[in-house]
């Protein structure tokens, strides 16, 4: 069984990444979930954008480091939006990834927003909607489409799903879709359980 971190998006830890992270445990895997904003939960997505500049950025992957700290190096690190900050970096710099998902971003793996590149041999799957205007008008689907192009098909996916939500996964959001989120579980489950 595959250990997984989730790392959160802008709203802090919802019920909704909650019950994520329980769907996908449900296949046996272990996931954690930490909390780099210790308790808060933001109302909306441009108050938990304020949040993310009131702690800043270094502090916020100080916190995210100190969270897999004691995990092991074994990890499937997966995020849903502001998440995917941390957990593509560590997936792409900590030693012994065993693969990624990257729910509504994707950072891109040359060029001064990048981590550097992609580990040899690690699977990942990037999820969004193709209108979703932070995902597809950002530039994170073109960052996506490249990374799956340097990885490979039998190593990368990139899966679009019609519409222009952005937090689509966490039920407690007004983003929330129901059919798109079966979807994007049962193609997260199908990575956890060829590497667990």
């Amino acid at each position: 069984m595959a250990d997984v971190v989730l790392f959160h998006h802008v709203q802090g830890v919802t019920d909704g990444v909650h019950a994520f992270a329980e769907i996908l445990h449900t296949g046996g895997h272990t996931v954690h979930v930490p909390d780099l904003f210790d308790g808060e939960r933001p109302a909306t997505i441009d108050e938990g954008l304020a949040l993310v500049g009131r702690i800043g950025d270094d502090e916020l992957a100080a916190r995210a480091d100190r969270a897999v700290a004691d995990l092991p190096e074994a990890l499937v690190y997966a995020g849903i939006s502001f998440g995917v900050a941390a957990a593509q970096r560590l997936a792409q710099t900590r030693p012994g990834a065993r693969g990624a998902l990257l729910y509504s971003a994707c950072f891109p793996i040359t060029g001064e927003w990048s981590f550097g590149p992609w580990p040899e041999g690690v699977p990942v799957q990037v999820h969004g909607m193709e209108a979703d205007p932070f995902f597809a008008l950002e530039g994170d689907l073109e960052a996506a489409r490249t990374l799956v192009e340097a990885v490979g098909p039998d190593l990368a996916s990139l899966y679009t799903y019609p519409g222009e939500a952005h937090l689509f996964v966490d039920r407690t959001t007004p983003d929330y879709d129901d059919e798109a989120t079966a979807l994007v579980l049962a193609r997260s489950r199908e990575l956890l359980d060829h590497v667990g």
